[in-house]
């Protein structure tokens, strides 16, 4: 069976392709031109530009997949305030793009969204809710979800997650590593106290997304991690760290400029995938595989 799998030198893409690998998929990933070599082997490789909406096209036609996993986005937030034209073709065109394709083809897809299509006046939203983003990132999504809704009745599943953190290769930094390295530093770090979300961690979410593959289910679906705030979360970590907490400031959004608009409270009510088997682990058994896959990956690469 093969699989198309976009983004794949990202975070939630590494990850994921190697677990695809691991079960035998045949697996060809897109990268784009400035490309990270993951050392990843068993993959046919695809330079793709996400702006050329043509090229995008062709890329699903050549390759023929009975599977698309769209994992590939513009994910700066404050990036795509400013340079709305490079999210609306990345974020938005692309999608269409692969959507329609893949369905002339008569594939399965999984388009990666984000909770960010919510305009967190409430939280803990569900599959159900009405989306309202509040910046262009979370539109760009949003009509990149409906892209894949409409050409498709029951062979794609939308998958929402928030707050990805977790160890790449590529050296793409999230807010999970940028507190863990600060902290092994003895850094202060600063974080919301005033914005919550559902830290997910990208290791457990990408075994979520091909079970969910693999039962072939189908509409939007929440998966993500527990409702907490930025601060609580770096709290947490450096529990997990076992590094004074003192080094973990609250600050508040209010106090900080930001070129986006960020949602106060875009948590994601998890039940339908819990009621599905696909829950992710509690948030310390998470953190604790986070920081020793981390440590593990540094002793490797300073040992070569």
């Amino acid at each position: 069976m093969r699989i198309l799998l976009t983004g794949a030198t990202g975070l939630l893409g590494y990850n994921l392709l190697n677990l695809l690998i691991g079960k035998g998929y045949e697996i060809v990933a897109t990268h784009r031109k400035t490309f990270v070599k993951v050392g990843v082997d068993n993959v046919k490789w695809v330079n793709i530009d996400l702006e050329n909406e043509q090229e995008v096209a062709n890329v699903v036609k050549d390759i023929r997949p009975d599977i698309v996993i769209h994992a590939a986005a513009y994910t700066d937030v404050d990036g795509c305030e400013v340079y709305k034209e490079k999210a609306f073709k990345t974020n938005y065109l692309a999608t269409k793009a692969i959507a329609h394709s893949a369905s002339r083809l008569g594939s399965f897809i999984i388009y990666v969204s984000t909770d960010y299509v919510f305009d967190g006046e409430k939280g803990m939203y569900k599959e159900s809710d009405i989306p309202n983003p509040v910046n262009f990132y979370g539109l760009t999504k949003l009509l990149g979800e409906i892209a894949v809704l409409d050409m498709f009745s029951k062979s794609s599943l939308v998958v929402r997650t928030s707050g990805l953190y977790g160890y790449s290769p590529t050296g793409k930094k999230n807010f999970g590593i940028n507190t863990l390295e600060k902290l092994l530093r003895s850094e202060e770090v600063h974080a919301f106290y005033d914005q919550y979300l559902s830290p997910t961690y990208v290791d457990a979410l990408a075994k979520r997304i091909i079970e969910a593959l693999e039962k072939r289910i189908t509409g939007i679906i929440h998966i993500a991690g527990e409702r907490l705030s930025r601060y609580e979360f770096a709290m947490i970590l450096a529990k997990a760290l076992n590094v004074d907490e003192v080094l973990v400031k609250p600050v508040s959004m209010r106090d900080v400029r930001l070129v986006a608009k960020r949602p106060r409270d875009s948590s994601l009510d998890t039940s339908e995938a819990e009621a599905g088997g696909l829950n992710l682990p509690p948030i310390m058994e998470c953190l604790r595989h986070f920081v020793n896959t981390y440590r593990r990956k540094v002793d490797i690469n300073n040992a070569v």
